[in-house]
């Protein structure tokens, strides 16, 4: 799909989508718990989706509400097939495998696009010291695991991804790990893991630990409610774009996010008001609009998934901005840091990876005329990026494979026009 973008000036209020990293832990969990959970304001990507199937694969008994909720059915882990497939999702391969390895039939685990190259190594060093034989391609997708996983005292290094320990503590959980602790290294998205203790927590798993670096069990408190209700809050990963679009080019107001939440990419805000944007914080309402803006220093190193974001506000801040955190952006589903620099280099954007800084060189008018053509490298945080950047150049810009954005955000070109964007999709 080819979308273009044209610049466009935004005002009025609009929903935040579902939070995926919330919805795909919450099906973790429905799955593991015995008996019925009602998960409110699910999501529809196809990250969401795809951790749906998974659940299913594993046992789950999947059906919506009259009021658009969905019910989930769940005895515990009981594969009914012997292959899963987790998309895209680099949250779902790495939080699905350890709960699918609580069974003792041997699995495969798949999946799709760029999750094939991603490395997967850490399954091959931990498994076999919790019980669990696996066999990888090299390191990477297929896997074939047979289980059951039993919990064991280990030490993972966490510098890859928190993605990892979210699975092992979820299935650690759900196999009663009383007394069993798990040492983390180099732990990195550390609000990441306090959003899977939430979630287990609320679901009855109670997990206590030491700065990030030892985590332990605890005996779980079952929830007497039946059924369970968990509500998906409002997703800050795609409402950063939502954000950065209104300090471009609104104002407008955006509705349902949770201001204590636990999701890392709530740092957008800092970013905001470093970068002088015109921010009114209420209670569950946020309210965003254009200032002249000066080029900021951020950290992205525990909220990665924000470069994009930050680069497109980066992008009309008058000055260097310098972002942290680059190593970080390398097993995404494109190479980030060098995805950015070449598609903003198409806008007349100068951005210079240095070791683990990305410096954007902004202005408020970006010099560079005509319309031009970017690509989302099937990257949806690059097609958003690049969408919201388009909203004040001089011109249209033309996002091809524009479809990427259904990995997270369906509705995301559908919610600019909501707001007044002019932009056309074919």
């Amino acid at each position: 799909m080819i979308v273009t973008v044209y610049p466009s000036a935004i005002k009025g209020t609009i929903q935040a989508n579902a939070g995926k990293s919330s919805m795909q832990r919450a099906c973790a969990a429905a799955l593991l718990r015995t008996g019925t959970t009602i998960i409110h304001n699910p999501g529809n990507s196809h990250d969401d989706l795809a951790a749906i199937n998974v659940i299913q694969k594993l046992g789950a008994v999947i059906s919506y509400t009259p009021e658009g909720s969905l019910q989930i059915i769940s005895k515990g882990v009981q594969p009914q097939s012997p292959e899963l497939n987790c998309g895209e999702s680099g949250l779902g391969i790495r939080m699905f495998t350890p709960l699918a390895a609580l069974s003792n039939q041997p699995l495969l685990i798949n999946g799709t696009g760029s999750l094939l190259k991603r490395p997967m190594h850490f399954f091959d060093e931990v498994f076999p010291q919790l019980g669990v034989k696996v066999n990888s391609n090299n390191g990477q997708l297929p896997l074939t695991i047979q289980g059951p996983l039993v919990p064991a005292d280990i030490t993972i290094d966490g510098s890859l991804s928190s993605q990892f320990l979210t699975g092992l503590l979820m299935a650690f959980g759900a196999a009663g790990a009383e007394g069993i602790t798990i040492t983390v290294t180099n732990l990195k998205s550390k609000p990441y893991i306090d959003l899977t203790l939430n979630v287990m927590k609320h679901f009855g798993w109670i997990v206590e630990h030491d700065s990030y670096t030892k985590f332990s069990f605890t005996k779980p408190i079952p929830s007497t409610q039946n059924p369970l209700s968990y509500e998906v809050e409002g997703d800050w990963s795609g409402a950063a774009f939502l954000l950065v679009a209104g300090a471009l080019a609104g104002g407008i107001t955006v509705k349902g996010l949770d201001i204590q939440s636990t999701q890392a990419d709530k740092a957008i805000l800092q970013a905001l008001i470093d970068a002088g944007a015109r921010l009114s914080i209420q209670d569950k309402n946020i309210e965003i609009a254009p200032l002249p803006m000066k080029a900021f220093h951020f950290n992205a190193t525990d909220c990665p998934d924000l470069f994009p974001p930050l680069v497109a506000l980066a992008s009309y801040c008058e000055g260097t901005t310098v972002i942290e955190g680059v190593n970080r952006l390398a097993h995404k589903e494109s190479d980030r840091g060098l995805t950015l620099q070449d598609e903003f280099a198409k806008l007349g954007v100068e951005i210079v990876l240095q070791g683990d800084l990305m410096l954007v060189k902004g202005s408020a008018e970006l010099e560079k005329t005509g319309r031009v053509k970017v690509h989302s490298r099937q990257d949806h945080r690059i097609a958003m990026a690049c969408a919201i950047a388009a909203l004040k150049y001089n011109n249209s810009v033309e996002i091809e494979a524009a479809e990427a954005i259904n990995k997270s955000y369906p509705d995301f070109y559908t919610h600019l026009m909501a707001l007044g964007a002019r932009v056309e999709m074919k």
